[in-house]
């Protein structure tokens, strides 16, 4: 494209809109001008757009006419219908995750516990196709917007991967804390599962990435997965459950607890768990267990910074770190947390793969690649934790 500004939408304005906006404005090897926002809620985004001093436009179809590149941070149900349109006028799309999904069937009464797993999977990887599809045929491309990939310690394992040609035995990671910021999150229907999609797509897709950087490095050809044992849990919404407040416990119908174990092409193994019950800030972390090294990404927390604070109200207007419940006492303060997890680094690989033809290290096809992990997942967590096959892309 190689333009002097690229000029920038976002759709939605919930929590994923706010950072998006911010780690914009700190890309710096490019030009860039956020022009406006859509949001079907009017209120809320309009709100939003007067805040930040941005145009709020009433249709997707007005802010698509008026930009380069849109941002989604809606929810996942829509994903696709936008990611599609924004395609088809040749738009480049940065897709929050998870990249699609099933979202049932429409009806009322649609409940996550009781429909077939194989439909969800059957329709994910249908709305996949979908959506490369109209890559195809588009000037533009779809931008994962996968943080972890670009997380300094998972850029960092990469380096040392292909340096080395290290052989990557077993991975085990985890994204865990005590529940969701959207209301919506809560519902099979707009999210597309729980703990599995909605937490577990991160390790997951950082574990998938790191294969394909040692295949490549390697052998010129990604590992790719090949097959997937889940279970799954809704702890919280147990009888028995005692609810002391400290954890989200109000999911309709998804679960609250994963793990998957995820076999390569090549033999080798990552084990990824996913839950909304553990307390005391975001835990985020994946282990690679190579044959050369050892690494721990430790993404949250960070111990760059630990801060005693005897009084939690002498903290009332300091951030500490995401969904931390006190400030009192011992604590990890992030001195940049956006950083730390990869926001700022992936925008700005992302707006100089649009101005200059860069690649990307997280596309749409490694995007494809979780999204069908994770419902064949669905599928064997339904089996007991039997072994399901994994299409790749």
């Amino acid at each position: 494209m190689n333009k002097k500004t690229i000029r920038i939408g976002i759709v939605g304005s919930g929590f994923a809109a706010k950072f998006h906006f911010e780690c914009i404005r700190r890309v710096h090897g490019t030009n860039v001008e956020i022009e406006g926002i859509f949001d079907i809620n009017t209120k809320q985004g309009s709100a939003y757009a007067r805040k930040r001093g941005i145009q709020f436009y009433k249709t997707l179809e007005e802010l698509l006419d008026k930009v380069d590149v849109i941002h989604v941070c809606t929810p996942p149900v829509v994903h696709e219908s936008i990611a599609i349109a924004a395609l088809e006028r040749d738009k480049f799309t940065i897709v929050e995750k998870p990249l699609t999904g099933y979202f049932g069937d429409g009806s009322k009464d649609f409940n996550g516990d009781t429909f077939a797993k194989q439909t969800a999977l059957d329709n994910a990887l249908a709305s996949i196709e979908r959506m490369l599809a109209a890559e195809e045929k588009s000037q533009a491309r779809i931008l994962y917007a996968e943080n972890w990939v670009y997380a300094p310690s998972i850029q960092k394992e990469r380096e040392i991967i292909e340096k080395t040609g290290a052989q990557i035995l077993w991975m085990h990671g985890e994204e865990a804390h005590s529940g969701s910021h959207a209301a919506t999150y809560g519902f099979w229907k707009f999210s597309g599962g729980g703990s599995a999609i909605g937490k577990g797509c991160h390790p997951l897709t950082a574990a998938l990435y790191l294969k394909r950087v040692e295949g490549l490095a390697r052998n010129g050809k990604p590992i790719q997965p090949k097959a997937v044992s889940c279970r799954t849990h809704a702890l919280t919404r147990l009888k028995s459950f005692k609810d002391e407040g400290h954890l989200r416990a109000d999911y309709h119908d998804i679960e609250d607890f994963s793990i998957m174990h995820i076999v390569f092409d090549d033999g080798t193994i990552a084990d990824i768990f996913a839950s909304e019950i553990v307390l005391g800030g975001v835990h985020n972390w994946l282990e690679v267990a190579a044959n050369n090294h050892r690494t721990i990404c430790n993404i949250n927390p960070s111990t760059a910074m630990q801060t005693y604070n005897p009084v939690d109200k002498n903290f009332k207007d300091i951030y500490v770190v995401e969904k931390i419940g006190t400030k009192q006492g011992w604590s990890a303060p992030s001195p940049d947390e956006d950083w730390f997890t990869g926001y700022p680094q992936e925008f700005e690989a992302f707006y100089r793969s649009v101005a200059y033809g860069e690649p990307v290290e997280s596309d749409s096809r490694l995007a494809a690649d979780c999204i069908s992990t994770i419902y064949s997942a669905y599928v064997s967590a339904e089996k007991a934790g039997a072994e399901v096959p994994i299409k790749t892309f």
